[in-house]
């Protein structure tokens, strides 16, 4: 495999965030999401959503929502280890996403409840949820800042935010390897193994690069009305896990 360059120029292209394009996006990749992102990723997925549901845990009792859920894998983690009665809704505007994740979860946890819904117009109450999560998916939201105030508002005061996204490597060596990877290999692959016409892997690529990680999304996330941030990096800095508190209460 060829050495990537020490740098990269950076993507000129604008990310069309409107809804009908991500919707129709990922209505389209839904059949073979779960294969792709297992692929692509090698399976490091799984363990970022396992350090997920450790460091933010599931209320004790009480609600949690995942926003953005796609095919509900964060959900499903949650599912496994709240404790019973604990209310679980996974949300995602994309129908045959929220298909294939209750398709998932019919046997072993029925009881997640499947809506439909924009995360910049959630259809549930104020102070709804105790835990709040969007695992890859706050990036795809048209306006951030809005899909964090909703976010913010179905919160109860003490209640915890847990994002978990792609980010941008600190280390130049390892921010080189990945976005040569990210532009050159990965919508290729992913592009090709999803069988998709909507180019939904180059996407992918240009979202990372374009959506606000480290402080930028540190202050976006203070600014929605939270404190106490916290940011884990995970494997190198490819992915990074923000868990912020809800302001007006102590913490849950």
């Amino acid at each position: 495999m060829p050495a990537p360059a020490a740098t990269l120029p950076a993507p000129t292209a604008s990310v069309d965030k409107s809804g009908a394009k991500v919707r129709g996006m990922f209505a389209e990749i839904a059949p073979r999401y779960d294969l792709v992102n297992r692929l692509l990723s090698g399976g490091i997925d799984v363990w970022w959503r396992h350090v997920t549901v450790s460091r933010a845990s599931p209320p004790a009792t009480g609600a949690m929502l995942d926003c953005c859920t796609g095919t509900g894998d964060l959900a499903l983690a949650y599912a496994a280890k709240a404790k019973p009665g604990v209310r679980i809704v996974a949300s995602d505007f994309c129908r045959p996403m929220l298909d294939r994740g209750a398709e998932k979860a019919a046997r072993s946890h029925p009881s997640i409840a499947w809506i439909e819904a924009d995360a910049m117009a959630l259809p549930f109450a104020d102070r709804e949820f105790d835990l709040v999560t969007v695992a890859f998916g706050l990036r795809n939201i048209a306006d951030t800042s809005r899909g964090l105030a909703e976010m913010a508002r179905v919160l109860a005061p003490g209640g915890r935010l847990a994002i978990l996204e792609f980010s941008i490597p600190a280390n130049p060596a390892v921010r080189a390897f990945y976005l040569w990877y990210f532009r050159r290999v990965l919508p290729f692959i992913g592009n090709a193994v999803a069988r998709n016409a909507s180019d939904a892997y180059t996407y992918l690529n240009k979202s990372v690069e374009e959506f606000p990680s480290g402080e930028k999304l540190a202050t976006l996330v203070h600014s929605a009305g939270f404190d106490r941030i916290e940011q884990i990096p995970l494997t190198f800095g490819i992915a990074t896990l923000t868990i912020a508190t809800r302001a007006g209460g102590s913490a849950a």
